[in-house]
């Protein structure tokens, strides 16, 4: 029973520090920018400093913690799903997917409404994750390293029809800002499809203990009376909703839902539904910290956050591998 009341008592304190931390973040994320905020007048509404609170500041900081927590979440389904702690939305083809789908909305069809962008990045987000699971029942050798690298060969497959599609129909410069991720431009009235993401969160934590069953095995969970299939369908809709929101109001991040879920698993465990949470709290503050950093690193300019986050993100993969954080041989 101390163990148990110990054990409460660190997740508590984990989380409490995690929740500060983030707070403290979001608050210097406000603060920051080439306009200083006057404080005295954000509640007039007349004021510029209220106008670029609630029409600049505000938005980029909120996209940003739902980003950072949807991306992070989806990248810990996908590792559960397919029992591979490489796999992530970006290593197995559901943000190439996501920007196929703009890449035939904007060549195909005559209506540029972002709605309809969306549906279509979804939907081809969600077809290339399927066609990348129905793969992986087929592989006989599923070494910890193959399925992530049929990932990325299915995700370049997709990558190079896109970039084909959008140099024949001569919109190639126009898509860059679905490849690369930047919050330069989120402001009132282009991140509200973002909000969608909070959709797929409520999703991922009404089914977090399936997906933890489910991380043990298909006959292992079918045994104990779990819808395998219909809970991995669950999560490729999780994965596919995160990536269209996120590649259609900020373009592509790297390498987060990849590093956020192994970082936390490695000092919490792999029990999905008793991590979920730190997971996401994790992934805003990263992201929240890259943004900062994106905003600094060559003040008043800026840099985009996929840059950052790439860097970063490939210095925290390679730590986690050289410290064994990620068992390569499974």
């Amino acid at each position: 029973m101390n163990t148990i009341n110990k054990e409460q008592k660190i997740n508590g304190l984990r989380k409490g520090l995690l929740i500060l931390t983030t707070i403290l973040l979001v608050a210097v994320s406000i603060s920051l920018g080439t306009e200083e905020l006057n404080w005295n007048e954000v509640f007039d509404q007349t004021s510029f400093s209220h106008v670029i609170l609630m029409n600049s500041r505000l938005p980029r900081t909120l996209s940003i913690l739902i980003a950072g927590f949807g991306i992070s979440i989806a990248g810990l389904i996908f590792q559960q799903i397919s029992q591979n702690k490489f796999v992530s939305p970006t290593t197995a083809g559901s943000v190439s997917g996501a920007q196929l789908g703009v890449a035939i909305a904007m060549a195909f069809f005559t209506s540029r409404n972002t709605a309809f962008m969306m549906a279509m990045a979804f939907v081809f987000s969600l077809g290339v994750s399927m066609v990348f699971m129905g793969i992986l029942r087929k592989l006989k050798f599923k070494e910890l390293v193959y399925v992530p690298l049929l990932g990325l060969m299915l995700g370049s497959l997709v990558t190079s029809i896109t970039t084909f599609i959008a140099y024949r129909y001569n919109f190639l410069q126009a898509l860059q800002g679905w490849f690369y991720g930047s919050f330069s431009l989120v402001i009132t009235g282009r991140f509200e499809l973002i909000y969608f993401v909070i959709f797929a969160l409520i999703l991922a934590f009404a089914y977090a203990k399936a997906f933890t069953i489910a991380s043990v095995g298909e006959s292992f969970a079918t045994n104990l009376g779990l819808d395998y299939q219909k809970i991995v369908g669950i999560g490729l809709i999780i994965t596919a909703t995160v990536s269209a929101s996120v590649v259609i109001v900020v373009g592509s991040i790297p390498f987060l839902g990849l590093v956020v879920p192994n970082i936390v698993t490695m000092y919490a465990g792999d029990h999905l539904e008793k991590n979920i949470l730190d997971v996401g709290l994790v992934g805003m503050s990263m992201l929240l910290v890259c943004d900062i950093i994106s905003r600094l690193a060559i003040y008043p300019y800026e840099l985009p956050i996929a840059l950052v986050v790439g860097v970063i993100g490939t210095g925290i993969f390679l730590a986690l591998l050289l410290g064994k954080g990620i068992r390569v041989h499974g």
